[in-house]
């Protein structure tokens, strides 16, 4: 498991160890990686649009074949969601 993100490695350290997570966390401040998995892409929010990254969760197997991919995740409930898909 690992999650990736626009900000930087020392924001990312902060967020890791505020939230204590288990897994590593990739930087992509140029968003290469984002746009590679189709995540970045125009959102719109109080009617300004602008460029950002979707959340999502992409669960791949072993042998690196995308599994599932849960798109525009919500936060709320979206854990328990994973688990049972795994």
């Amino acid at each position: 498991m690992l999650g990736v993100s626009k900000d930087t490695p020392a924001a990312q350290k902060k967020f890791k160890e505020k939230y204590q997570l288990p897994f590593p966390l990739l930087s992509d401040a140029d968003t290469k990686v984002q746009q590679a998995w189709g995540v970045w892409q125009e959102k719109t929010l109080y009617g300004k649009k602008a460029m950002g990254t979707v959340r999502t969760t992409v669960i791949v197997d072993a042998a690196g074949r995308v599994e599932r991919i849960f798109s525009r995740v919500k936060v709320e409930g979206h854990v328990a969601s994973v688990l049972e898909a795994l």
